[in-house]
């Protein structure tokens, strides 16, 4: 029985326990039914500090050239950086570098160059007067980017813009036409468009790669009448 009875006692004494009595006496009276307070959130953790963007054109270049957290760092070959003037009345905006730009280590080389020379000929315009740039600088194997790579060099390059304020925008091939311009404006490209910077907001065509020209004779026609626009359009 006295064995009983302290079984018992203990199974009593670990009953009270488990419901939060831990004394015997106390100096406040307790409320067993008021909730337990809740138990503060841990702050969250503070956000990585916001990368500050180059302030001006040359710092901008010099960022593209030495940043290694860039992702042509992590791709062969030299980055092939923009060039022109900033308040150029043109900037041409390409996807990357072929792999005949590589070599030659300019923008448009080789044949797409010579026939990309002969389209700004046709309207009265030149390299020397334009301002050249890609979404990538570099070539990445198989010229295949992962989709967080487009993003940061579509974010980079609206900084770009914003740098150069050129009076007007001309994207060249598929990829690039995809990166900025919505949906509904991809149809038509012998339409003006508007492209999105960070400072407001660029008139912008859209036109074929010479790439793409030179094995598709036939696009030539919608080209020069998107290239006939432009140049309308720019001096007006």
């Amino acid at each position: 029985m006295t064995e009983d009875l302290a079984d018992a006692a203990s199974a009593y004494l670990a009953w009270w326990n488990m419901a939060g009595v831990d004394c015997a006496t106390a100096e406040e009276p307790v409320n067993w039914l008021r909730p337990s307070p809740a138990v503060p959130l841990a702050p969250p953790p503070s956000s990585p500090a916001t990368v500050k963007k180059p302030g001006s054109l040359q710092e901008f270049t010099d960022w593209l050239a030495q940043d290694s957290a860039q992702p042509e760092r992590r791709w062969p070959g030299t980055p092939i950086l923009p060039g022109g003037q900033a308040g150029s009345p043109l900037m041409v905006i390409t996807d990357m570098p072929d792999p005949a730009d590589m070599d030659a280590g300019t923008l448009l080389a080789d044949r797409a160059g010579r026939l990309f020379d002969a389209m700004l000929s046709a309207v009265g315009l030149s390299r020397e007067s334009v301002y050249i740039a890609s979404l990538f600088c570099a070539r990445p194997p198989g010229g295949m980017v992962e989709a967080a790579d487009l993003n940061a060099a579509a974010d980079r390059m609206r900084t770009h813009v914003s740098l150069v304020l050129p009076g007007r925008l001309l994207l060249l091939g598929d990829r690039t036409i995809r990166t900025f311009l919505p949906v509904q404006d991809r149809q038509g490209m012998e339409s003006l468009h508007f492209f999105n910077h960070d400072g407001g907001t660029v008139p912008a065509s859209a036109t074929f790669h010479p790439r793409l020209l030179l094995g598709q004779p036939a696009a030539k026609a919608e080209c020069w009448r998107t290239l006939q626009r432009l140049v309308e359009d720019m001096h007006q």
